[in-house]
């Protein structure tokens, strides 16, 4: 992958630009559509790192289309997806499909809810930090005894509100969620993201993969029916563990961006700990390589 030419902005002209997220730049296709375009660009502590991991658009686009197979119409038929089956090439101009080929999925413009729904499976990362204060996360009251990466005796819905780009989401408690979208779409958000979970766990595990956690997100279409959209079960949204090196009471080497996280948190900067506000530190080539290598390993052993 090393030898991927990397994409850290798109620059499409054929198409209004609509946002620029963490690591996907939107682009309008009409009224009803959005192109999605995964860069290479990769953040940590939400913020976006200036040096960007080449091919990791592509393998998160893969990594998803993917899932969506695995548990929308085509498959489970666990929730409506936002991809509308049409070619993302097919709506830019002929220069400009390098810029968009295996990187991009063409999707239904959606109203975006502001709860990012998190599910838990095991205890780890702010989870377990919560955990350690008051024997809770985000409200969900857990046994006494767990430790640092412990499974739960069931999977958790721990939702956030969704903070702008730079800017830490924020966990909230269900009841929060219930104020923000009201009782009926904040049940069904919160029963669906547990169903997703439990599924995709089962076929990930038939992988050699935990998912330790992982968060969703979700909008309403014209007619008002939840639909799943953005990324899903990447290792940009979710915690993946190799389970032959899973052992309870340490964090256990993981596919997705802990071991950019666990080089940040390490990393002095003039002489300091990071404190994880702009600009991150420069990020030397042994941890774009490994972290590209963790993000192609985990795509490989999920497809294989």
């Amino acid at each position: 992958m090393t030898t991927v030419s990397a994409l850290h902005t798109s620059a499409l002209t054929s198409l209004s630009l609509l946002a620029r997220g963490k690591v996907r730049d939107n682009y309008a296709v009409g009224t009803d559509r959005i192109l999605m375009v995964a860069s290479d660009r990769i953040s940590a502590f939400d913020v976006i790192m200036g040096e960007p991991i080449p091919g990791k658009g592509v393998l998160l686009t893969q990594m998803a289309l993917y899932w969506f197979d695995k548990l929308g119409p085509k498959g489970l038929n666990l929730c409506p997806v936002h991809l509308t089956g049409d070619a993302p090439e097919s709506v830019v101009s002929t220069a400009e499909v390098s810029q968009v080929q295996g990187r991009s999925m063409l999707v239904k413009r959606l109203k975006p809810l502001p709860v990012e729904a998190v599910v838990r499976g095991y205890l780890a990362g702010s989870g377990w930090k919560e955990y350690q204060e008051g024997q809770a996360v985000c409200g969900v009251k857990l046994p006494a005894g767990l430790k640092n990466a412990s499974k739960l005796p069931e999977p958790i819905y721990t939702p956030a509100a969704k903070a702008a780009v730079g800017e830490h989401d924020e966990n909230i408690t269900f009841e929060k969620t219930v104020e923000m979208i009201g009782l009926d779409l904040a049940t069904r958000i919160k029963d669906i993201s547990i169903a997703i979970y439990k599924a995709a766990s089962d076929i990930a595990a038939e992988k050699g993969i935990i998912i330790a956690d992982t968060k969703f997100e979700f909008g309403l279409d014209a007619d008002g029916t939840l639909v799943l959209m953005d990324e899903v079960l990447t290792p940009d949204s979710s915690r993946y563990w190799p389970a032959e090196s899973y052992v309870e009471g340490v964090n256990p080497p993981s596919y997705d961006k802990q071991f950019l996280r666990d080089w940040l948190e390490s990393t002095l900067v003039n002489g300091k700990p990071w404190d994880k506000t702009p600009p991150a530190p420069r990020l030397p080539r042994e941890v774009i390589e490994k972290t590209s290598a963790k993000y192609e390993e985990a795509l490989q052993r999920l497809t294989r």
